[in-house]
């Protein structure tokens, strides 16, 4: 009886802790919003196309996120697309979220150029 007992005090504190962090950093988007408006941009501005890219591939971390309202989150992702023959394209998307919406703002798309030492 004690492992059980044991086992779900485990469990409820790592779901605790990771409602915890959802509310200190806000929703995890990197599955959507970000990822989609920044194809768009590149996509709208020539910089991609869908033949080209490799999109099974595509990564999406989040950099930051501040809180910056009560249930509003300013927050920064990377967003790294891979052409299929080699090589890619990386951008940062950057736009505000509640709970609820992570399209609260527009995303703001910045192409990464390239990388310095």
């Amino acid at each position: 009886m004690s492992r059980y007992l044991l086992a779900f005090l485990v469990l409820a504190g790592l779901s605790a802790h990771a409602q915890s962090s959802t509310l200190n950093h806000g929703p995890d988007c990197s599955a959507g919003w970000p990822t989609i408006m920044a194809q768009s941009v590149l996509k709208n501005a020539g910089l991609l196309t869908n033949e080209e890219m490799d999109f099974e591939k595509t990564k999406t971390v989040r950099l930051a996120s501040e809180r910056v309202g009560k249930d509003l989150w300013h927050q920064v992702y990377l967003v790294k697309f891979f052409k299929k023959s080699g090589g890619g394209l990386e951008a940062v998307a950057i736009h505000d979220a509640s709970m609820e919406e992570c399209s609260m703002t527009e995303v703001r798309v910045l192409v990464i150029s390239r990388h310095l030492k």
